[in-house]
């Protein structure tokens, strides 16, 4: 509004039914219980006559510095209207009183900005209240009297009294109740400061988004520290429209909402959230612990790199995608591999069209093109966004589609998650530590697979299961999967010394039971057994390869070079080059060729009959130069583990006497020899 049309300003006072005052009012989540508003006349430097309105809350409940303050009761409170009935009187006044209709121009002032971003919207939103045009701008007193005095108080210690203090102002309105008193002073100041000597204009009122606009953001742009929030505890359906729902009142920057994914690509409950700037952050802040629905959110700062991180991107084809606005995204999961464009289109058919037909779907890909299963789609409003939602699970071809609403951000994270880890070109034959063993010809089948193990289950819990078959287990042949997050996954590989014995096993155990679970026993080949601990499925449907793979055309001379059994103790870097070892046998035959994803290399804890003695070491072991004892820090331990959870997590590896653990606060250094084996998936 500009002043040159700006023809009164309404004073605009709420108290809520928990703290009030500065710094308080919102901080708590209360509900309103009062409403108070004033009108000043601009152009004939008048005041005109106070309105309140007692507002009943859904809780009937008071604390006991509202109560002290306003002398409002609970009887109070149970005669009165609800917010919408309040909001509506007001809204009357102001069409009847002010002549809008005839072309009079208003604007509200407040005092400071908790009134209206902090109670208000927020309370209007969660009871879906459709506001008024009139409260998305308003003024901010404290900012036009500093203004207007700038050598009054700093921003942060302005109050009514303080301002009325240093115009000469007589504060006191007799007995009137909280809220009523506060409204008449700030009317005072209005009239003392747009008249001479002051003058004041009110002209650049502060504004309140409608809503938040989706967007993009580049790697490359640079955003304030200062700016962003982590909020922790969503809802895992939560969307980018329930964060903004949250922040209601508070201006999130275009593309501002960036929910965080896990390592398997879905939504951890944590959000990253950017303002437009420090003020509203610092309110942001201030809403820590409140609810969305009956979840309370945590509120933190964050910094702009984190931000970047989730929602910054350089792919031209997920910019142009995403360059058209104000559309509702749509992720699919579980597309088939050689899924098109056009199934797509009939998936969702003519009630929900998806946006530019064909250019409205974005598939994703691996970095060698191949499909991953993941698309996201396109539609221009959210009446076509429900309507595909309900054909979430539907099937396209044999395969049933999961239906789920996405971001901008998501869109990011997910094909820079896909497209952005590099593969080695030249990965060593072996991934399991560098031991003696006999040729075993290609495709021979002579391990097993445990699938649906307890979590909890052990080596021995392995060996006692398996019974007589445990005599047949290669020495350093128990290899426990573990998942990207570094738990137990329910799954095993076992090498047995033969083909035979390993039909048997598989034969003998399926479907035995282990700790009141059944555990399935299949058998298979060293080369399959590669696959899924490089992050592939073994499944009735036959070998799919892990995503880490390159494609079978490609030809690679077979390398010389083994990766360390130490090599998981150091950072992935260290796997780009390995160091040759002696002997260069090992347990996967040379002809396996391996080409792994370095950023997915976990380690596993070694299992092994020779390292729990079960066996012993083969009569003619190979010569491995002795290797100094390797120091490994553990960080993130709970403040009550103890040497015993250590040595468990460690079970399997050789290590020192007990003495060689040294506990620093929320760390532990552990002192181990030689590592025995490392499993990747």
């Amino acid at each position: 509004m500009m002043t040159a049309s700006l023809d009164y300003l309404v004073i605009f006072f709420g108290t809520t039914a928990g703290a009030n005052g500065n710094n308080k009012l919102g901080s708590d989540e209360s509900e309103l219980v009062q409403l108070v508003w004033q009108v000043v006349d601009l152009i004939h430097n008048k005041v005109g006559s106070l309105h309140e309105v007692i507002v009943r809350p859904d809780k009937l409940e008071l604390s006991e510095d509202c109560t002290n303050d306003t002398g409002l009761q609970l009887e109070d409170l149970s005669q009165a209207q609800p917010l919408e009935v309040a909001l509506q009187q007001f809204n009357l006044f102001v069409s009847n009183e002010l002549n809008t209709e005839l072309g009079a121009s208003f604007c509200l002032c407040t005092d400071g900005q908790l009134h209206l971003r902090q109670v208000l919207h927020p309370e209007a939103s969660n009871k879906n209240i459709a506001l008024s045009e009139g409260f998305y701008s308003f003024f901010d007193l404290r900012k036009e009297f500093k203004k207007c005095c700038p050598d009054s108080p700093d921003l942060k210690e302005l109050s009514i009294a303080e301002m009325a203090d240093y115009l000469d102002l007589e504060c006191d309105k007799g007995n009137c109740r909280y809220g009523i008193s506060e409204v008449g002073t700030m009317g005072d100041i209005i009239l003392k400061l747009i008249s001479p000597p002051h003058s004041h204009v009110f002209s650049e009122p502060e504004r309140v988004n409608y809503k938040f606009e989706t967007g993009t953001c580049s790697k490359m742009e640079i955003i304030d520290d200062n700016s962003v929030v982590r909020a922790r505890g969503l809802p895992w359906q939560s969307s980018d429209q329930d964060i903004a729902r949250f922040f209601k009142g508070l201006n999130i920057a275009k593309g501002g909402a960036a929910l965080c994914l896990n390592a398997q690509g879905r939504r951890n409950g944590e959000a990253l959230v950017r303002f437009i700037n420090e003020e509203h952050r610092d309110l942001a802040l201030q809403r820590h612990k409140h609810h969305m629905g009956n979840r309370y959110i945590e509120v933190y700062k964050a910094t702009g790199e984190d931000f970047l991180k989730i929602a910054g991107g350089t792919s031209n084809e997920v910019a142009q995608f995403l360059s058209k606005e104000n559309q509702v995204i749509i992720r699919m999961r579980g597309l088939p591999f050689n899924a098109t464009a056009d199934e797509v289109l009939t998936f969702f058919g003519e009630q929900c069209p998806v946006t530019d037909g064909k250019e409205g779907i974005l598939f994703v890909k691996y970095p060698d093109s191949r499909p991953t299963g993941d698309a996201f789609v396109l539609f221009a409003c959210e009446e076509y966004a429900q309507d595909a939602l309900k054909k979430h699970k539907n099937m396209l071809g044999k395969r049933y589609i999961e239906l789920f609403r996405s971001t901008a951000a998501e869109v990011q994270q997910v094909l820079n998650r896909y497209s952005s880890a590099p593969l080695i070109p030249v990965a060593p034959p072996p991934i399991i530590p560098v031991l003696p063993q006999p040729y075993v010809p290609p495709n021979v089948r002579d391990c097993i697979r445990l699938r649906g193990l307890p979590y909890a289950a052990t080596i021995e819990d392995i060996l006692e299961f398996l019974g007589e078959f445990s005599a047949d287990i290669r020495p350093h042949g128990v290899h426990m999967v573990l998942n990207h997050q570094g738990r137990p996954s329910g799954d095993a590989f076992i090498q047995m010394k033969t083909a035979e014995r390993a039909f048997l096993a598989a034969q003998k155990c399926h479907k035995k039971t282990m700790k009141d679970r059944y555990v399935e026993v299949f058998q298979c080949s060293a080369e399959e057994m590669n696959f899924v601990l490089m992050g592939g499925t073994l499944n009735r449907n036959g070998l799919s390869p892990p995503p880490c793979l390159s494609p079978p055309t490609y030809t690679f001379p077979a390398p010389a070079t083994v990766i360390p059994a130490e090599a998981a103790l150091y950072q992935s870097p260290v796997l780009l080059n390995p160091r040759a070892l002696q002997p260069p046998v090992a347990y996967y035959p040379a002809s396996t060729q391996l080409f792994m994803n370095y950023t997915a290399y976990c380690p596993s804890p070694p299992g092994s009959p020779n390292s729990l003695g079960y066996f012993h070491t083969p009569g003619t072991p190979a010569v491995i130069n002795p290797q100094p004892s390797t120091m490994v820090r553990m960080q993130g331990l709970a403040y009550n583990t103890g040497v015993k959870e250590v040595l468990n997590f460690f079970q399997g590896y050789q290590y020192t006497a007990e003495d060689g653990l040294v506990q620093t606060q929320d760390q532990m250094r552990t002192l181990f020899t030689q590592p025995k084996e490392w499993v990747c998936i």
